[in-house]
């Protein structure tokens, strides 16, 4: 299996799981968001791991030259994405930990171009198409989660609901 595809099938598969057992009666997987609140929690834990072990090395150089301090860059990204994980698994951070790692996801997409544009490429994943569609995803994932809590709440992300 091509590793750039692990990030997608952790997303979609616990995604799936959680609605199902929602579906067949586990109240607290009800309604919708939290089964995407736990696809996310763990797109997020292991592409943020990936910045620390296994891919470092990969990531560092994804980082557009044009960028200072790539180490420091992919450290940081690191965290912010672990600590996304985490909020968006607590109903009360969910909105603003959703909302941050849309924003995260939008400022690393310049790393994704720079890496299918610049190589190298060693599978289908690495490709422009295919990476951007994978950004697409999770840009969905998260997004679904921002516009739920804004639709629910009185004002910005003001409901603490599931």
């Amino acid at each position: 299996m091509d590793p750039g595809l692990v990030p997608v099938l952790m997303l979609v598969a616990v995604t799936a799981t959680l609605f199902l057992l929602g579906a067949f009666g586990v109240q607290r997987l009800k309604p919708w968001p939290v089964a995407v609140r736990g696809g996310v929690a763990a797109l997020f834990v292991t592409t943020g791991l990936a910045h620390f072990i296994g891919m470092r090395e990969e990531l560092v150089a994804m980082v557009p030259p044009a960028l200072p301090a790539p180490g420091l860059l992919v450290t940081i990204t690191g965290v912010l994405e672990l600590a996304g994980a985490a909020g968006v698994l607590w109903s009360r951070t969910a909105p603003w930990a959703a909302g941050g790692l849309t924003l995260l996801l939008l400022g690393m997409f310049p790393a994704n171009v720079y890496k299918a544009l610049h190589g190298p490429v060693d599978s289908v994943m690495d490709e422009l198409v295919p990476r951007s569609l994978m950004q697409v995803v999770f840009l969905a994932a998260t997004g679904s989660l921002v516009v739920y809590y804004a639709r629910v709440s009185n004002g910005p992300f003001a409901q603490r609901r599931p």
